[in-house]
């Protein structure tokens, strides 16, 4: 602040306000994660691996597992995790390729009930229905060619990322006294116990974090089996589930995950208005989990309180996009472990902690 506002203004540094000091803290470091972000977020993710897997490894080298080995089988097991989520989403969309002869059938015939409603109800002729759908087709074949570059682009960025960050994680965990000792140097004033015991926080935050996400999905599960077993959808518990589970993945999980369940309502009932019901069933309790469920559940566990969550997930969501909105939960609760340490960052700890 000192070089800001120089001593011949008439103002010292130790005079500043430390709201003023706050703020341009924030937007420099707001600048710095949005500039660098192609290289903060895989290490982001690495660090929320490494803080998972840490006991785990640390358990297994207590038995005389090596490092490196015990790295090794914890991040094939996370691979293969991971692995299995991706086939059930083929499986999924394969079954819902299987049904589409029997729902391009009902589209066709609810097309042709259409038009013959607005010829009859409106006096629109099947032609100007038809010229109408052909500029509508033409439009649309643009967006969707630009819809398919960038889903190629994420596609390649995705598929560096899941090199990248099972590389930094392996690194971060085999080296990580390392690290810790270059975390105590940069805080010179602390203890090597009093770094040590913010990093073990550290980790408890993220393992918090995990279990707040589980509970999320187990309420969204049960939410979205009790809603379809009341419309009527078959298999409504497998289905509510496989939902819930997806929804990991943002925007693109839900609407997988809800291929299935729409297309057996509409092939069981043979009613557009069965489809539409499970389609607002889901968009009602995607509303409730990321206003009310998310909020409330995790917030608990990493004793933030729900309106600093959310600003956190929309602050992540405006620098890192979809990365920024998972990652910068645990980061607040991260930031907080450290402000409820230092007098100076007493303002932190207050807006971002719970009433007690």
């Amino acid at each position: 602040m000192k070089y800001f506002l120089p001593k011949r203004f008439g103002v010292s540094a130790n005079s500043q306000n430390p709201l003023l000091t706050t703020l341009q803290v924030v937007l420099i470091g707001s600048l710095l994660l949005y500039l660098g972000r192609s290289v903060f977020i895989p290490i982001s993710y690495a660090l929320l691996i490494s803080f998972v897997l840490y006991p785990i490894c640390k358990w297994m080298e207590k038995r005389r597992i090596g490092r490196g080995t015990a790295i090794f089988i914890n991040l094939s097991v996370l691979f293969l995790f991971i692995v299995g989520i991706v086939y059930l989403m083929i499986h999924q969309f394969s079954l819902f390729l299987h049904e589409w002869p029997i729902i391009q059938q009902k589209i066709s015939v609810l097309f042709i009930d259409w038009s013959n409603y607005f010829s009859t109800q409106f006096a629109i002729s099947k032609e100007q229905q038809q010229l109408w759908m052909n500029e509508v087709t033409s439009d649309s074949s643009t967006g969707w060619m630009s819809l398919l570059k960038g889903a190629v682009s994420v596609s390649m960025s995705s598929g560096i990322l899941l090199v990248l960050i099972p590389i930094y994680a392996a690194l971060i965990l085999y080296y990580r006294q390392l690290l810790i000792h270059a975390i105590a140097f940069l805080f010179p004033k602390q203890s090597m116990h009093e770094t040590k015991k913010v990093v073990y926080l550290a980790v408890g935050a993220y393992y918090n974090f995990i279990k707040g996400m589980a509970l999320v999905y187990l309420i969204v599960g049960i939410l979205n089996s009790i809603g379809l077993l009341i419309i009527g959808v078959p298999h409504a518990i497998f289905f509510g589930f496989i939902v819930s589970i997806l929804t990991f993945i943002p925007y693109v999980g839900i609407i997988m995950g809800s291929l299935l369940p729409v297309t057996m309502a509409w092939i069981t009932y043979g009613s557009v208005w069965y489809p539409v019901a499970v389609v607002a069933l889901f968009v009602f309790i995607q509303y409730l989990e990321a206003n009310v469920i998310f909020p409330l559940t995790v917030s608990n566990r990493l004793s933030i309180n729900p309106l600093a969550t959310l600003l956190a997930i929309m602050v992540g969501g405006l620098l890192w996009g979809v990365s920024g909105m998972i990652l910068f939960v645990p980061f607040l609760a991260i930031i907080k472990l450290i402000a409820d340490r230092h007098p100076s960052m007493k303002l932190i700890s207050l807006l971002a902690g719970r009433e007690k």
